[in-house]
C-alpha cells in the first residue's frame, strides 16, 4: 500500500493560500481557489495522480462507473489522500448511491477539514436529498472558508426562501 503524509500536501503553503483566499477578491479568489484545489490534487505519487486523473476523465466522458473504480483503487492504496475520497463521492453522487457519496464526504472531510468542495457536495447532496435546513448550513459553512463560491452564493440564494431567508 502507498502511504501519503496526512495532508499529501505542504501545510504552510495552503495555509497561505487559505489565507489569500479569505482576503480576496472574486477575482484573485478564483485564482486561489485554483491553486488550492491544484495542491489538493497531488498526492506526491506519479501512480496516484495517473488514478486520480484516469477517474476524473471517465467522470467528464460520463461514465461513473468506471471513474468509482478508479477513485476505488486510488483510495486502497492511498486511503490518506483526501481528494480520493472526495472524487469517489462525486461519483456516486452522479449515479444517486448518495449514502455511499455522503460516507466519503465523511472520510475526505476528517482528512481535510477546510475541503470546501467536499463541503459543498455534501450541500448538494441534502438539498436533493430535500434537507433545506442542513444544505443551507453546508453551503455557509463553505462560505466561510471560500467567500466568493459562486454556486454555493446561487444555492444560498435558491434555498433562502425555503429556510425562511435566515441565517443558521
Amino acid at each position: 500500500m502507498f502511504s501519503l503524509p496526512a495532508t499529501g500536501q505542504n501545510p504552510a503553503r495552503l495555509d497561505d493560500l487559505f489565507d489569500r483566499l479569505e482576503q480576496a477578491e472574486p477575482a484573485d479568489a478564483r485564482r486561489a481557489a485554483r491553486d488550492i484545489e491544484h495542491a489538493w490534487a497531488q498526492s506526491g505519487s506519479a501512480a496516484m495522480d495517473l488514478l486520480l486523473g484516469r477517474g476524473r476523465d471517465a467522470l467528464e466522458a460520463g461514465d461513473s462507473q468506471a471513474a468509482i473504480e478508479h477513485f476505488s483503487a486510488l483510495i486502497d492504496h492511498a486511503p490518506d489522500f483526501a481528494e480520493g475520497w472526495h472524487m469517489r463521492s462525486v461519483a456516486f453522487s452522479r449515479v444517486g448511491r448518495y449514502g455511499l457519496a455522503l460516507a466519503d464526504i465523511e472520510q475526505a472531510l476528517a482528512l481535510n477539514p477546510r475541503h470546501f468542495n467536499a463541503i459543498h457536495g455534501l450541500g448538494v447532496i441534502l438539498e436533493e436529498l430535500n434537507q433545506p435546513d442542513l444544505a443551507h448550513r453546508a453551503f455557509t459553512r463553505v462560505l466561510a472558508i471560500h467567500p466568493h463560491h459562486e454556486a454555493v452564493t446561487k444555492a444560498l440564494e435558491r434555498l433562502g426562501s425555503q429556510v425562511g431567508g435566515s441565517e443558521l
